[in-house]
């Protein structure tokens, strides 16, 4: 490995970049190997040798629902916070413990200004009634960060004050300032049909999320409905969730691009050890800025991984809770 780096300095995630990312993650599963006792665990029951891992394939990726039924950690300090997912009546969250803040913070920051520049020339308008409804959702306190960097005094959440919402969106756009409307998908289309109007200096980010709040729309549909209610060249969407801190955007026809601290690779559907950097299957995700948690997740969505380093997310995989993880019943 040619790039070392200290990671107990937060601001280690400033100096990744493409060039030294396979560094970086090598170094990473090193240390987690070493101080995170699931994923050793884990790695171990894969019989795989830390020795022998010279590239990030050969990475074991944790099944993300582990994150349901252990505490995913790779250091001993007290969370800052714990970030929980919502999940089904009956069915148990997610949890993610965030130990330190400075991380999160410095690797949201970084992501949104690679793709959108500098939070401060933005009103940050967040229309997050499901998330807003409970405790500890990631998704809101990505936008509480956004907003306290903002500064501006029209930032704020929004339940279902749409007449509300509508008026400060015209008074905006009246003044050309630059927004970003950040939205749960079912509650932007709710919005939407209740208030078209032609939004030219706004930012429309759905974030995913119809929870059998509407029909399901494909992801098209929806950009489509949003595009024709509010006469927008395109829509934006953010691919995050609550196991990871790191982000994905996609500017406009649901190409995804990772920020410099997260890194997509695919597993096959049918053997999740075989992992490649283009194709089809299920998504494992390298995520940096998990440097106290675990940097290496198996996740539940199936995608598209090109050359050039986009991908699309396609949906999830069927019964997901129960693939990938016949290894749970050894730790």
């Amino acid at each position: 490995m040619s790039y070392k780096i200290e990671l107990k300095d937060p601001a280690f995630v400033q100096g990744i970049n493409a060039g030294n990312f396979d560094d970086i993650a090598l170094q990473v599963f090193a240390h987690q190997y070493e101080h995170n006792e699931i994923y050793h665990a884990f790695t171990k029951a894969l019989g795989v040798d830390p020795s022998g891992v010279k590239n990030i394939e050969q990475i074991p990726f944790l099944p993300i629902s582990f994150f349901k039924t252990h505490r995913v950690v790779s250091d001993t300090a007290e969370p800052a916070f714990v970030f929980e997912s919502s999940g089904t009546t009956g069915e148990t969250p997610s949890r993610h413990f965030v130990t330190d803040a400075v991380v999160y913070r410095e690797s949201l920051l970084r992501g949104f200004k690679q793709f959108y520049g500098d939070p401060k020339d933005y009103v940050i308008l967040a229309l997050l009634p499901s998330y807003l409804e409970r405790k500890n959702a990631s998704l809101v306190h990505m936008a509480k960060v956004l907003m306290e960097e903002s500064g501006h005094p029209d930032c704020g959440f929004y339940l279902d004050e749409w007449d509300k919402l509508a008026s400060v969106l015209a008074r905006l756009e009246a003044g050309g300032q630059k927004t970003l409307l950040l939205g749960v998908t079912f509650a932007l289309l709710d919005f939407a049909e209740a208030h078209p109007m032609q939004l030219q200096h706004t930012v429309v980010m759905e974030t995913g999320g119809m929870k059998g709040r509407r029909e399901e729309w494909t992801r098209r549909q929806v950009h489509e409905f949003l595009m024709d209610k509010w006469q927008l060249a395109n829509v934006h969407s953010e691919y995050g969730m609550t196991e990871l801190l790191s982000q994905a955007y996609s500017l406009g026809g649901g190409m995804f691009n990772a920020s410099d601290t997260m890194k997509v690779l695919i597993r096959d559907i049918n053997d999740p050890l075989e992992v490649k950097k283009t194709g089809s299957g299920c998504l494992n995700i390298i995520d940096l800025a998990n440097i106290n948690s675990c940097s290496f997740i198996a996740a539940e969505d199936i995608g598209n991984m090109h050359a050039d380093g986009r991908f699309e997310v396609l949906g999830r995989l069927d019964h997901a809770a129960l693939r990938g993880c016949s290894l749970m019943v050894v730790l």
